[in-house]
């Protein structure tokens, strides 16, 4: 039964994979340049006790067939 679970969210891993590897194709941008920003973005703001650095999250995301936007969530500690 655990099994069945397991692998509904792999399913979904790889699709989100793959969602996002397409987005970079029609974008034109670099396949590394959410990483890097990622990268950047852990570095600043880990200098910072307020923010939960380690649990960034960026993401490259197309709304409708004309517009691409750059989703960034940077949670704060508890």
């Amino acid at each position: 039964m655990f099994g069945l679970f397991k692998s509904r969210k792999s399913k979904d891993i790889a699709k989100k994979r793959l969602q996002l590897v397409l987005s970079y194709e029609r974008s034109g941008l670099p396949p590394n340049i959410v990483s890097e920003i990622k990268k950047d973005l852990v570095s600043v703001f880990s200098k910072y006790p307020y923010f939960d650095a380690k649990n960034i999250e960026v993401n490259l995301k197309r709304e409708d067939s004309s517009r691409e936007e750059l989703w960034i969530s940077i949670p704060l500690k508890d």
